[in-house]
């Protein structure tokens, strides 16, 4: 028998066995760690815009200080305008116009059974609670969030009002739990009550909260509730 000599011959390109599988794995681990990195951010950006999506929102609208309120019990008249600069001109002393939700607002505090010329009317809420300053602060705050989101446990230095557009409200305080829905109003208790207002609803609550406190005072302090 003869012997049979086998000869594996190199590829001409490879200078030894690690080059070109060297240059491959360290081609992937490159990859891989801007993949990583990739989905980090990614992985960042998606929390953050969950977090702001399930966060109890509250934007301001409109507000004034006066020095003084109408005489007797006081109501919130809340009525929709053409347009703004008809609100605007029709406002009175204790009255505040802007655009919400796609309709022109005018929010008067007054007494009861009052309207404003050129205005239609949508609900009065009342009697609020009395309250006594040298300087009053009247706010409109458009506010809400996704199901199950809820404010801080809070006060304020006078009384809240609520208008709910979409959703149903709920507010918790000392005198127990209440509820809300849409087209309907709930006037909130007297200065610094304990509060916290939630959806209670199994859609996006949009509502209208709406002021008259002590500018003199801190507009909102926390609180806690036993």
């Amino acid at each position: 028998m003869h012997d049979i000599a086998l000869t594996v011959e190199r590829p001409a390109n490879e200078a030894s066995v690690g080059g070109p599988t060297m240059k491959l794995r360290s081609l992937s681990v490159r990859h891989i760690g801007a993949l990583m990195i990739s989905l980090s951010a990614f992985g960042l950006m998606t929390s953050a815009t969950l977090s702001e999506e399930n966060k109890f929102f509250i934007k301001p609208v409109a507000e004034k200080k006066v020095t003084e309120l109408p005489s007797g019990p006081l109501y919130w008249r809340l009525e929709n305008f053409p347009t703004l600069k008809d609100a605007q001109r029709a406002a009175g002393p204790t009255s505040l116009a802007a655009e919400v939700a796609d309709k022109i607002w005018l929010f008067t505090l007054g007494p009861k059974n009052g309207s404003t010329t050129g205005g239609t009317k949508v609900v009065e809420i009342g009697p609020l609670p009395p309250i006594s300053a040298s300087e009053y602060l009247l706010r409109v705050n458009r506010a809400g969030g996704a199901p199950g989101t809820k404010t801080p446990i809070h006060t304020h230095p006078g009384s809240e009002a609520f208008y709910v557009l979409t959703g149903k409200l709920g507010q918790k305080t000392p005198h127990g739990v209440t509820y809300t829905e849409a087209g309907m109003t709930m006037t909130g208790h007297g200065a610094d009550t304990p509060m916290e207002v939630f959806n209670a609803g199994t859609t996006d609550l949009d509502e209208l909260a709406i002021f008259v406190v002590d500018a003199n005072r801190p507009f909102s302090s926390p609180a806690s509730l036993d």
